[in-house]
């Protein structure tokens, strides 16, 4: 099977099933976005589907029972909006979006200090990301660039990130390293207990 083909056709896929959502009093409408999975006390969707969640079954994601989110929620969050300069074209620009903590604690995360995130992206990308990190350095998921919406097959539809121009230890790194933590077409999180 052509990989390409099947990231993009698993991407279409995710993206355009709908799954009703809570965050808002308004049940979510839209595909989800964004899933949560792992250590939360809230949930509105079942198990991992091995024949309709083709994406997370190939990247080996497994779950009893999660929390998805769509544009219009994540939207509805409280947003912040940062403005790094970032390493595609070494120019400083405004993403907007939640905080990473507001998005888990609406799907009812529980973290604690040694808790740990895996951050998961469309083309398989993962990182851990400790709770530290992501309370120090203020991560978001944006959902905006330059006022925008951020399209799949760019550097969206979600991208967890933080300022890294604000962190004189992230600054002083050559510009191509300052978000290995980041992964843009951000798609799954999965909360591990400590």
């Amino acid at each position: 099977m052509d990989r390409r083909k099947f990231i993009a056709g698993s991407a279409f896929a995710a993206a355009a099933t709908a799954v009703p959502v809570h965050a808002s009093k308004k049940a979510a409408r839209g595909p989800a976005l964004l899933t949560v999975t792992g250590a939360i006390s809230r949930s509105n969707r079942g198990p991992l589907d091995p024949a309709l969640d083709q994406m997370m079954a190939k990247q080996k994601i497994k779950f009893d029972k999660a929390y998805a989110f769509d544009f219009a929620v994540l939207s509805a969050l409280p947003s912040v909006t940062i403005r790094p300069t970032l390493e595609y074209d070494a120019k400083a620009h405004a993403l907007s979006g939640p905080l990473l903590a507001d998005v888990l604690a609406a799907a009812g995360a529980r973290l604690a200090d040694s808790s740990r995130l895996l951050l998961r992206a469309v083309d398989g990308y993962a990182v851990y990301l400790s709770i530290a990190d992501m309370r120090k350095y203020g991560f978001i998921v944006a959902t905006h660039l330059d006022g925008q919406p951020m399209p799949l097959g760019g550097l969206g539809p979600l991208w967890a990130l933080y300022d890294a121009d604000r962190f004189a230890e992230l600054a002083a790194m050559p510009l191509n390293q300052r978000f290995g933590q980041c992964p843009w077409a951000l798609y799954h999180i999965e909360v591990q207990a400590a």
